[in-house]
C-alpha cells in the first residue's frame, strides 16, 4: 500500500517529537524520586522524635558553702610564708599560712591598753556602787523627812484644833459674862445691886474679852503655823527630789561611762585576737587551688584574698544556661542527659536512648529571673534511676558540659514544622 493511503500515518515519530520525548532511564529516575519522597514523608509522620532543649554549662557543687571560697586575710601585714602548695589538699583548721604585723611591740601594747583600761573599769565600778549607795541614801532621806513634815504637820493640826476649842470656850465664856455685866449695870442704874457686884462683874466681862482675844490669836498662830509647816514639807519634797534625782542622773552617766569603756574593752579583746590569730587557716576541707599573696613581698588588708580553695563536694550538680525562649517549657523534675567535656560520647539529641558515654540528670531548680542577658540557669542533680556519674577526679567542679532537657516525644516531621516556624 503506498504511504499516502496509510490510515496511520502519525505513529511515525517525526524527529523533532523524537528529540523531546521524555528517555526510559529519566522515567525511573522520576518514579523512584517519587516513591523516595512518599517513604520520606511516611518516616516522617511515623518516625518518633524526642523534643529536647540544649543548654551549656559546668560542674559545681550543690550547695552555695561548697563552691569555690576566697580566704581573706583577718589583719594588716605581710605574708610571712606559706605552709601549702597549689594542688594541696587540706582540711577544715589546717594552718596554709602566717602574716606578720608590721610592728611585732603591737600586741603588747594592746595589753598595757586593756590593763589601763580594765583599772579604769574599776574605778567606774566603785563610783557605781557608792553612787547607788548613795542614791538609796537619798531615797531613804526623803522618805524619813517626809514622814516627820507630816509627823509635825499632824501635831500643828492638833494644836489648832485644841486652839480652836480654846477660842469657843473663851467665846462662849465672853458671852456670859458680857451678859452678866450688862445686866449687873442695869440693876447698878436702878439702884437693885451694889457698887461692889457691878464693879465684880465688870472686871470679869474684861478678863474674859481678853482670854478670848488671846485664844483667838493662838488660834491665828496656830493656823499660821500649820501653813508654814505645810510649805516646809513640800521644800523638802522638792530638796530630797532634787537630790534623788542628781544622785540618780550620775548613777546614770556613770553607768554610761561603764558601758562604752566595756564596748572599748571589746574593741581591744577583738583586735588583741585578731593579733593572736596571725594564722590563715582552711575554713573547710578542700583543695588549695590559687595562692593570690606572694610571701614577704605583698602587704595585706584584712579582707584582701590571700587564696582560693575549692571545697570538697559531698554533692555535685550541673549548671545549664538555656535560652529564655524555651524556659517556659522547663519545670523541675524533668529528665536531662549530659555530655561532660573531655569524656568521650555520642549524642543524638531526638533519641536519647541511643546515646552513648552520656549521662542522666535531674532538673532540680530553675531560677526565677534570668542573668541580664535572656539566659535562664537550671541546676541538674544526678538520676538515681541512671547510671552514675563519673568519679570527682575525672569530673571536678568548673568542667564543661552539654546538656539536654528532655521534654515531649512527638513525630519527627512535627519537630520538623515546629523549628521551621520558630515556635518553642
Amino acid at each position: 500500500m503506498p504511504p499516502e493511503s496509510d490510515p496511520k500515518p502519525w505513529k511515525e515519530p517525526l524527529p523533532a517529537i523524537r528529540l523531546t520525548e521524555t528517555t526510559g532511564s529519566t522515567r525511573r529516575f522520576a518514579r523512584n524520586l517519587g516513591w523516595f519522597l512518599l517513604l520520606v514523608l511516611v518516616f516522617l509522620a511515623l518516625t518518633p522524635w524526642q523534643q529536647n532543649i540544649q543548654g551549656v554549662g559546668r560542674v559545681i557543687a550543690f550547695a552555695p558553702q561548697e563552691r569555690q571560697q576566697t580566704i581573706e586575710a583577718t589583719v594588716e601585714g605581710r605574708i610571712v610564708a606559706w605552709s601549702v602548695q597549689e594542688g594541696s589538699e587540706v582540711k577544715a583548721g589546717t594552718q596554709i599560712g602566717e602574716i606578720s604585723d608590721y610592728d611585732p611591740e603591737l600586741p603588747r601594747r594592746i595589753q598595757q591598753e586593756l590593763t589601763t583600761l580594765d583599772q579604769r573599769l574599776a574605778v567606774i565600778q566603785t563610783r557605781i556602787e557608792a553612787l547607788d549607795a548613795q542614791t538609796a541614801l537619798a531615797e531613804r532621806s526623803k522618805e524619813m523627812a517626809v514622814l516627820a513634815a507630816e509627823a509635825r504637820i499632824r501635831m500643828a493640826e492638833e494644836r489648832l484644833n485644841a486652839s480652836n476649842h480654846n477660842v469657843e470656850a473663851a467665846s462662849a465664856a465672853y458671852e456670859t459674862s458680857r451678859l452678866n455685866y450688862e445686866r449687873q449695870r442695869a440693876l447698878e442704874q436702878k439702884g437693885l445691886a451694889s457698887r461692889r457686884t457691878f464693879e465684880l462683874s465688870e472686871l470679869d466681862y474684861t478678863q474674859k474679852r481678853t482670854d478670848r482675844e488671846r485664844s483667838q490669836a493662838a488660834y491665828k498662830a496656830a493656823a499660821s503655823e500649820v501653813e508654814a509647816i505645810r510649805a516646809d514639807r513640800q521644800k523638802i519634797l522638792a530638796d530630797s527630789g532634787a537630790s534623788v534625782e542628781k544622785s540618780r542622773s550620775e548613777l546614770a552617766k556613770s553607768r554610761e561611762e561603764l558601758q562604752y569603756a566595756q564596748a572599748e574593752r571589746l574593741k581591744l579583746e577583738t583586735r588583741l585576737a585578731r593579733q593572736g590569730s596571725q594564722h590563715i587557716v582552711a575554713p573547710r576541707d578542700g583543695t588549695i587551688f590559687r595562692l593570690v599573696a606572694n610571701p614577704g613581698a605583698e602587704v595585706v588588708k584584712p579582707g584582701d584574698a590571700v587564696a582560693i580553695l575549692i571545697p570538697s563536694t559531698r554533692q555535685r550538680a550541673v549548671e545549664l544556661w538555656v535560652d529564655g525562649n524555651d524556659a517556659s517549657l522547663i519545670d523541675t523534675g524533668r529528665k536531662v542527659r549530659l555530655q561532660f567535656e573531655g569524656y568521650p560520647a555520642i549524642q543524638f539529641s531526638g533519641w536519647p536512648e541511643t546515646a552513648v558515654g552520656t549521662f542522666g540528670g535531674v532538673v532540680s531548680l530553675l531560677d526565677s529571673t534570668d542573668n541580664g542577658k535572656g539566659d535562664f540557669r537550671i541546676l541538674i542533680l544526678p538520676d538515681n534511676d541512671d547510671e552514675p556519674w563519673p568519679d570527682e577526679r575525672f569530673i571536678r567542679q568548673g568542667v564543661r558540659v552539654n546538656g539536654w532537657v528532655l521534654l515531649n516525644k512527638v513525630r519527627l516531621g512535627y519537630e520538623l514544622w515546629r523549628i521551621f516556624n520558630g515556635f518553642p
